[in-house]
């Protein structure tokens, strides 16, 4: 799956002030996203705050980013869970005609062994009727899938086709990337390891900065994979002053904050997610501005 390389967005939900989904803002960031010359979309995942949305508005958000997406660029779809035979529901209960791929996550907070997950992996990916990206984010789910799992399933499952990597560890990510098969692709799932991932071998990023700054963090990408390291180390170190302060009070609130300020939506999360404090508004903004 060649297409799902390069630069990909988790795109946000915005919300109006009475905490609606707001599409307008949802259209103006998916078309400031495609114009900026990102590779592929992804809905519905963490970044979407997907966990305080109703069935009925994720419904809704689908068609509508089918709709406005109008087949420009390929999507994945966010479907994961800590109950393999729910996930296997969704999974079946999804109209999946207009999606080019799940991005499913490590079950999280019942923290399963490594044959759990490979299981879990391996049930859905026979199940699902296109192909599975794995997504590994320990910070957030509480287990890490370490590198023998993630390889045996790439090895075993063909409808495995990438992984999402967010662990942090150089060493397990570089063991994926020295031994996985050809036709398997290793995404970035940390904005400020991009660059040195995609050095060691990775074929792209599922990026948030990406979303205020797709144009910049695009030719970050392309210049890595390029192996032209003075235009990629540039435009990383320029995007690099934002990482701290984006992520300081959590994911999506600092993304909402830097894209309040672009005026591209508004800056409104729903509980128990809230937004970021005005001192650390004010650093975005000033970085901004710089």
């Amino acid at each position: 799956m060649s297409n799902i390389s390069g630069t990909g967005v988790a795109l946000i939900t915005p919300f109006n002030n009475d905490l609606s989904i707001d599409f307008e803002s949802l259209n103006n960031l998916i078309e400031h996203v495609i114009s900026g010359g990102v590779d592929f979309l992804v809905i519905l995942g963490t970044t979407a705050e997907t966990t305080s949305l109703s069935n009925e508005e994720k419904t809704e958000i689908i068609d509508f980013i089918v709709k406005v997406n109008a087949r420009r660029l390929p999507l994945v779809i966010g479907i994961g869970g800590n109950n393999t035979n729910k996930v296997k529901e969704e999974i079946l209960s999804t109209n999946l005609s207009n999606f080019d791929a799940i991005l499913s996550v490590t079950p999280y907070y019942n923290k399963p062994s490594q044959d759990g997950l490979y299981y879990h992996y391996k049930e859905i990916s026979e199940l699902s009727s296109i192909p599975i990206i794995l997504y590994n984010v320990p910070s957030r789910t509480g287990v890490n899938m370490n590198d023998k799992t993630t390889l045996r399933l790439a090895n075993d499952c063909a409808n495995i086709i990438a992984i999402k990597e967010a662990s942090g560890n150089i060493k397990q990510i570089n063991n994926i990337l020295t031994n996985k098969p050809s036709n398997f692709n290793v995404l970035s799932g940390d904005d400020a390891l991009t660059l040195e991932m995609i050095y060691s071998g990775a074929t792209g990023v599922i990026s948030v900065i990406g979303q205020s700054h797709p144009k910049e963090f695009s030719e970050m990408v392309y210049a890595g994979i390029a192996n032209n390291k003075s235009k990629a180390s540039q435009i990383h170190n320029d995007l690099f002053k934002f990482y701290h302060f984006l992520y300081s009070e959590g994911n999506p609130s600092g993304i909402k904050g830097l894209l309040y300020l672009m005026n591209i939506c508004k800056n409104n999360l729903r509980l128990p997610l809230t937004i970021i404090s005005t001192s650390l508004l004010d650093q975005l903004k000033l970085i901004l501005n710089k």
